[in-house]
Order: structure tokens, then C-alpha cells, then sequence
């Protein structure tokens, strides 16, 4: 087969916080992009700003005549536009998230789903949102030649809310391995004013991320312990989490943080703590291991499939097992640095794109639903 054309939908990378969607479209889009197998070019709505600092396309783009809120009602309601109406001819559309843009007919669509945590922590999510998500959810189960899941976990569970088996792909993220220097840690350390050591936490400040057992954990370890960084940009529902965050003894806000920087956030740190309740996947774990940086993060969800027996996992609703797993972390060092080192290196996104462009011509041979 001939190269595909794929249009890759990218209309998170303009979200104040895209987040982990956002990091992995770009990702997959720089991927897709060095191969010679696929021709891929970026969809999204006309904005009147840029994209989001850190978030902005790797691929070369084109743009639809509506944005945001609009786009996706219309999308979702009208089957309008046609995102032909801004690539030309597409051998398939490929939407980045559960969200999916409206294409012709006899075009086949494939949907990366990365988790369906609405259904099962609706309260951590805003009415429209949970509304957007199941409209969009509905669509995808009627449209979608293939579902692209970030995990095992996400998979298991697309499969036990009406999706047929083989109609569904596990394709794991990856991560890019950027490299740190002694002087980048020292500059970000005084950018930000970090101390010399550090337990870390990145990630969108939105209530599934735990913060406030996080927080409640690092209290129970004492003032001898290292001072908690907080990194993320502000997310919704956690008014009451900023305001500990911006008082609480011993612990650093540092708010968003330029992606150009985060490298020797992590390089930096002594332990990356992520105990979430729902992921679909968890960069920010194969991120801080990629740096060497030990991780405790939850098990009985995807993020102890993305750690890999590579990380301490706790029990997330537990801030006293919280509490142990960065004990121990602490204690194992060199031991998890290593570990981790070893799992990032065999997670890359080039292994994710080769999976990707063998969805899309699997998707091709199946025809549009």
C-alpha cells in the first residue's frame, strides 16, 4: 500500500491546559512525521491565539473555520465541518481524544480513547464536560473503525462498555528522552526557587490527581522530610487544594511550569510522587523516569501498568501508604533510578507510531463504519 494520508485532530493543543492529551498528540504527530510511510498533516479549529505554550504542533497544519465549544457542538450535532473542508483528500481522520471531528462518509475514523474516567468519577468532572464526553463516547462507539487505547486498563474498559473486541488496539505512549546538565538543573533551581532537594509532583491540578492525600502524606512524614514541588497549571475543582498549596509548611506551588523547563524539574528531584486515583496512561511517569528520578505512584490502575515493576505503588486513597511508598522510595534511590531508566528506554514514541500507521491501514482495509 501507498502512503497513507492521515488528518491528525490537534484542537487540545489550543486548551489552557492540554494536559496529557495534549503532550501525547503533539508526540505522535513529531513521530509520524519523521516516517516515510505516512503523510500526516494537523487539524484544528481557527483560533485567534496561539497554541498553548509547550503544546504547539509539531506537523504541518490547517484549520477548520470554527474553534472550541463551537467546533465540537457542531461536530458532534451537525456532522459540520467536514474536516476535509480544510486537509483535501484523507485516506483516514484520526482523532487524538474521545472527541471526534466530522469527516465524509466513506472515510474511516480512528479514536485514541486514553481512559473513560467520566463514567467512573463523574463528580471530578464538570456537567458539560460529562456531557460532551458521553455524547462523544456514543459517536465513537457507532463510528469508529478503531479505538486506539493508552493502556490495558483503558482497553479493558472500553471493551466492557459496548465496544467489540476487535475493534480495539492497545497502543502504549512513549516518551522523549531529553537530556539534562548540571547547569540546567541549577538555572530551573533558581528560576523557580527550588531547594536543593525535592519530592515532586507534576501534573493538571484537577481532583483525580490526589493532591490533597498527596499533601496529607507529606505531613505525616514530618518537617525532616524534603519539601513537596507542586508543578502543574491550575485545572478546576481545586480552589480549596491552591490555597493549601499557596500556605502549607514546607511545600513549594511552583504553578505551571514552560515545557522547556521541565526536564530538570524532574532531573532535580529526589522522588516524583503521582498517587492518582484514574489515569489512562500517566506520562509524567515515564517522564521522571526517564531522568533517572524514582517514582511512587498507584497500583490497580494503568499507572502501574505505565511503571512497569519499576516504581513503588501504594495505595492512593491510603495518605499513610502514601506516605510509606515515598519512605521507601527515599531508601531505594539508586535502585528505582535505575529501574526507571530502563523501562523509559523501551517505551518511545517511535514504537508508538509504528503502531499507530499499522491501525491506519488496518482502518483502511476495514472500511468506514
Amino acid at each position: 500500500m501507498s502512503r497513507v494520508r492521515v488528518a491528525l485532530t490537534l484542537e487540545q493543543c489550543w486548551r489552557e491546559s492540554p494536559g496529557g492529551t495534549g503532550i501525547a498528540a503533539v508526540e505522535l504527530g513529531r513521530a509520524l512525521a519523521a516516517r516515510d510511510d505516512v503523510d500526516v498533516v494537523g487539524v484544528a479549529g481557527r483560533h485567534r491565539r496561539p497554541a498553548t505554550a509547550g503544546y504547539e504542533p509539531t506537523i504541518e497544519m490547517t484549520y477548520l473555520p470554527l474553534s472550541g465549544p463551537v467546533l465540537i457542538e457542531t461536530s458532534l450535532r451537525c456532522g459540520w465541518p467536514r474536516v476535509q473542508r480544510a486537509t483535501g483528500a484523507i485516506d483516514v481522520l484520526h482523532a487524538t481524544s474521545i472527541i471526534p471531528f466530522s469527516s465524509s462518509a466513506h472515510v474511516p475514523l480512528v479514536v485514541t480513547v486514553h481512559d473513560l474516567a467520566f463514567l467512573h468519577h463523574p463528580q471530578y468532572f464538570t456537567a458539560r464536560g460529562r456531557d460532551v464526553f458521553a455524547r462523544s463516547l456514543d459517536i465513537v462507539r457507532r463510528r469508529a473503525t478503531l479505538v486506539l487505547c493508552s493502556s490495558g486498563a483503558t482497553l479493558d474498559d472500553c471493551a466492557a462498555n459496548g465496544f467489540d473486541m476487535e475493534r480495539l488496539r492497545l497502543v502504549p505512549l512513549g516518551v522523549r528522552i531529553r537530556s539534562t546538565t548540571p547547569g540546567d538543573i541549577a538555572q530551573v533551581r533558581a528560576k523557580y526557587s527550588l531547594p536543593s532537594e525535592y519530592l515532586l509532583f507534576v501534573g493538571t491540578l484537577e481532583p483525580r490527581k490526589n493532591l490533597p492525600r498527596l499533601l496529607d502524606a507529606h505531613e505525616q512524614l514530618g518537617p525532616s522530610a524534603p519539601p513537596l514541588v507542586v508543578a502543574g497549571a491550575a485545572g478546576w475543582g481545586n480552589d480549596d487544594v491552591t490555597t493549601r498549596l499557596v500556605s502549607a509548611p514546607n511545600v513549594v506551588f511552583a504553578g505551571h511550569v514552560a515545557d522547556s523547563d521541565l526536564p530538570a524539574f524532574y532531573a532535580g528531584a529526589s522522588v516524583m510522587c503521582y498517587p492518582s486515583l484514574m489515569e489512562g496512561f500517566g506520562l509524567p511517569i515515564l517522564e521522571a523516569m526517564s531522568h533517572g528520578t524514582p517514582v511512587v505512584t498507584s497500583f490497580g490502575t494503568s499507572t502501574e501498568e505505565v511503571a512497569g515493576g519499576a516504581a513503588v505503588l501504594v495505595e492512593p486513597r491510603d495518605a499513610g501508604s502514601i506516605a510509606e511508598g515515598i519512605r521507601d522510595a527515599l531508601a531505594r534511590r539508586y535502585e528505582l533510578s535505575q529501574l526507571g531508566i530502563e523501562r523509559a528506554k523501551g517505551a518511545t514514541w517511535d514504537a508508538t507510531a509504528s503502531l499507530v500507521v499499522r491501525a491506519y491501514r488496518d482502518a483502511v482495509n476495514m472500511g468506514a463504519r
